[in-house]
């Protein structure tokens, strides 16, 4: 009997153990069989505006300066005036050919009682006043303004010269010019008020060399050619 209880009881036991076997074997084959899907995030498309859009940047806009600074200067020919001439200055306004914009110069002479100036672009003389002009001067050129000074007084005077210039298109570039120039009177001149210079001086106050055309041959060479061309004529006569 005690044989039979025994058999009976394991069997038994193992009626009851196989269910768990079973049941942890489906869930370890479950376990291995399981792939693990990733999430797949959404991707941002753009949108037809985003993808055509281009941006253009803003061009700078280009300043109008001298990449070399002009030259704005008085140059004195002659101080002294008398009933035989004038006085004669030059105001030389050299742009030099590296800029590429043109120099604009607004120029004002301040002259004393008795005094009269006459130049190219201030228009008409003054006495005790102010006259003014405004040049332009294009690059990789020179440009000199001829002053014509005259006096109906004796003495020594100072004619001032005043004025801006300026690459053109921005005024706010401007430089000043502030340049003086002294004058002795030694005799009125004898019409002050006319604008021609006076005893027919040039408006340049330069003497132009002009060159000769062609060989020049010294005086005395050309006479002894002379006497060898008449000598030799004599004689083909003779013959």
């Amino acid at each position: 009997m005690n044989m039979k209880k025994l058999v009976a009881v394991c069997m038994l036991l193992c009626i009851m153990v196989m269910p768990a076997i079973a049941q942890e074997n489906d869930t370890a084959a479950n376990e291995s069989n399981a792939t693990v899907t990733p999430t797949i995030e959404p991707t941002a498309v753009p949108t037809t505006n985003e993808t055509n859009v281009t941006e253009t940047a803003t061009p700078a806009p280009t300043e109008a300066k001298f990449r070399v600074g002009p030259t704005v200067t008085l140059r004195p020919v002659n101080d002294v005036i008398d009933k035989s001439q004038d006085g004669l200055v030059e105001l030389y306004m050299n742009n030099p050919s590296l800029n590429d914009v043109t120099l604009t110069a607004d120029v004002q002479i301040a002259v004393p009682s008795g005094i009269h100036v006459y130049g190219e672009g201030f228009g008409y003389g003054a006495a005790a006043g102010t006259v003014a002009g405004k040049f332009t001067v294009p690059p990789g050129t020179v440009r000199t303004i001829h002053i014509n000074i005259k006096a109906d007084k004796v003495g020594d005077f100072t004619v001032h010269f005043t004025g801006l210039y300026w690459p053109d298109g921005d005024k706010d570039a401007f430089q000043q010019i502030s340049l003086t120039h002294p004058l002795t009177v030694k005799e009125p001149s004898p019409n002050p008020m006319d604008p021609e210079p006076t005893g027919g001086a040039g408006e340049t106050g330069e003497t132009s060399t002009d060159k000769p055309n062609g060989l020049a041959l010294p005086s005395g060479l050309l006479s002894v050619i002379a006497i060898v061309v008449a000598f030799g004529a004599l004689m083909i006569r003779k013959n």
